[in-house]
């Protein structure tokens, strides 16, 4: 199967969302939320991405989540990564009983998208604080894409992971996450990147996007998505866009959208004259 049956397919049978001037979305990309060790790429950064989800829980904005939130290729134990991050998965709770949450799967959480996996694995968490299990994502559904629509301007927002560009990444993702899990995980820690990830290697990454950018333009649409963790807002190239990651050197991006403005965010901690720290949010585009 081509790339492109690849992308058509991610958007059979998805979620319409509206777009309108009164909706207010969130799209974060590539947590990949990790079990608290050294191969955990979010730690560094999970103040930041907490702070955001702070902010935009108050200010009323629908999160979505567009793949590869959980590290589930190095990773085997969710349980271990929801323990880890509880305050995060809390957080992310309030969103859900809200009804302010969509989930799309990535390939490194690709197993998400079985309902018996989310049922046993995403239902409820154990809550540190009050030390009792509570309520997280029950009956969570986590798609291949999401479209969001604006029914009367007909404006479409095409929302997905990204994986889709890589036959390694998609069909072949179990082969993938094997070579991941005993090869380029330990590899990684001596400073030897994997060479098949579009988030490491400029050639992967390029191809990737070169695949997606030619699927939005043939087809005519607008695409978000992440999977090559660099973040992409440009006005004059509208047709395809990135959130970028979560696990940035010195910051997350992600992209709002309000209304029908979509702007390209990144959270990064700030030093204030008196040397105290604090985080702040800055546009990018």
């Amino acid at each position: 199967m081509s790339y492109r049956r690849r992308l058509d397919n991610s958007f059979k049978n998805v979620p319409v969302l509206p777009l309108n001037p009164a909706t207010k979305y969130v799209l974060f990309s590539d947590c990949h939320r990790g079990n608290g060790t050294n191969n955990d790429n979010f730690l560094k950064n999970q103040h930041l991405y907490y702070s955001a989800l702070r902010h935009y829980y108050r200010h009323e904005f629908t999160y979505i989540e567009l793949g590869d939130g959980d590290e589930l290729w190095e990773n085997r134990n969710m349980e271990q990564i929801k323990e880890i991050h509880g305050d995060i998965f809390c957080q992310l709770s309030l969103f859900y009983h809200e009804n302010r949450l969509y989930m799309i799967y990535g390939n490194h959480d690709m197993v998400k998208k079985y309902p018996s996996f989310s049922k046993k694995k995403c239902s409820d968490y154990f809550c540190t604080d009050s030390q009792c299990k509570k309520s997280l994502f029950p009956g969570i559904t986590y798609y291949p894409g999401i479209i969001l629509r604006n029914e009367q301007s007909g404006k479409e927002l095409y929302l997905t992971h990204g994986h889709q560009s890589s036959l390694m990444n998609s069909t072949l993702w179990p082969i993938n996450r094997f070579l991941v899990r005993y090869l380029w995980k330990p590899l990684e820690q001596v400073g030897i990147l994997d060479p098949t990830s579009a988030a490491k290697n400029y050639k992967t990454k390029n191809r990737s996007e070169h695949r997606l950018t030619t699927w939005a333009e043939e087809n005519n649409r607008t695409l978000i998505t992440g999977h090559t963790h660099r973040p992409a807002l440009n006005p004059k190239l509208p047709r395809y866009m990135n959130t970028g990651s979560c696990i940035h050197p010195r910051c997350v991006t992600c992209i709002e959208i309000v209304g029908e403005t979509l702007t390209l965010v990144k959270w990064y901690t700030g030093t204030r004259e008196n040397g105290n720290l604090y985080v702040e949010r800055a546009k990018l585009t």
